[in-house]
């Protein structure tokens, strides 16, 4: 489980398949504080460390990585693209027990492909505009949470579209866009998107009473 509050930016230093899809991903994180069978939020994306190297922040920041798997049905699911080499990524270890729950309850699984609509300035914030497949629609609520790219965020109106299609926009706020991946994304640019946890369950619920 994860909580949407991005620790870190990490950078695809190497992807080979292999049968799955091999990533090595380098990042400021202590290699000795990575256990392998740890599982990363890697923009939105839970996946298992089974392999880690480099030095320590200390001795080297930015010289350490790890690598994980990617099955054929992650890269279906994520962005295409998402994993080439050198793609940014927002890292976010698993949440602790007793850790601050400081955004949302997240699961690491990605629900759809949503696509920048635009992007504006709104106080020293940027207010961002996605277009999501319909399928999404019935999970997203005005002041609702919203994944974006592993990133916790609050979804400030949404509205559905004559073509099936639902819109959304978030602000994101100075600080979130410096130590993330969202402050340099562009209208067109695609996103990994995780729908709020407990909005799933109760679409599901519905749908069994209808």
């Amino acid at each position: 489980m994860f909580t949407g509050i991005v620790t870190a930016i990490g950078t695809v230093r190497e992807a080979r398949q292999q049968g799955d899809l091999r990533l090595v991903i380098a990042c400021p994180f202590d290699p000795a504080g990575i256990a392998i069978g740890a599982s990363i939020a890697c923009s939105g994306c839970c996946l298992t460390v089974v392999d880690k190297g480099g030095p320590s922040p200390g001795d080297g920041a930015g010289d350490a990585w790890f690598a994980v798997d990617a099955s054929a049905e992650t890269v279906t699911r994520t962005v295409p693209g998402r994993w080439a080499q050198g793609t940014r990524l927002n890292l976010e270890p698993a949440l602790k027990l007793g850790d601050e729950l400081g955004g949302h309850i997240v699961t690491g699984h990605v629900d759809g492909v949503g696509e920048v609509l635009g992007v504006c300035p709104e106080g020293d914030s940027r207010r961002i505009g996605f277009v999501v497949a319909h399928e999404l629609a019935p999970y997203l609520a005005p002041k609702g949470s919203i994944t974006v790219d592993g990133v916790s965020l609050t979804v400030n109106d949404v509205a559905d579209q004559p073509d099936g299609t639902c819109h959304f926009s978030v602000n994101v706020i100075p600080h979130t866009a410096e130590v993330t991946t969202l402050g340099a994304l562009a209208s067109g640019d695609k996103v990994n998107l995780e729908i709020d946890v407990l909005a799933r369950y109760l679409q599901r619920m519905q749908s069994l009473r209808g």
